[in-house]
């Protein structure tokens, strides 16, 4: 898949883009439920990104596991302190404080890369419940 591909989504375009900037990296993902005025975590996971080939279709699928409905995924790229994935047990660690400074504040969303089922990006704003 290429970039000027026609039939990339946004998170084709950011994977790739990530990929050339930071080498491999592991992503914390966390799948979410959106409502007219709420974006509820369902539930998280990590993997390795090692290259640029994945695509927004081998996402979806590896998401369809989660046997959970979900409406949008936010991926947070981490890595080590010499530039690469994490290992397990800090791959598990960082997701943790992750789902944890999302349980306080949804719009943490938005400091990963928040795509929705299409993979088209999109954010979290703050809205006055009446």
């Amino acid at each position: 898949m290429s970039i000027s591909d026609g039939n990339a989504t946004d998170f084709d375009i950011w994977l790739k883009s990530e990929f050339a900037e930071t080498g491999s990296f592991t992503a914390l993902a966390v799948l979410v439920q959106i409502t007219e005025n709420k974006v509820e975590p369902l539930c998280s996971t990590y993997f390795n990104v090692i290259g640029d080939e994945t695509d927004w279709n081998e996402i979806t699928i590896l998401f369809a596991g989660a046997g959970k409905e979900w409406d949008g995924a936010s991926f947070f790229p981490v890595t080590d302190q010499h530039g690469g994935p994490l290992d397990n047990p800090a791959a598990r660690l960082n997701l943790r404080e992750l789902e944890t400074r999302l349980e306080d504040n949804p719009l943490v969303l938005n400091e990963g890369n928040f795509f929705d089922k299409w993979g088209r990006r999109l954010r979290v704003d703050e809205v006055e419940i009446q």
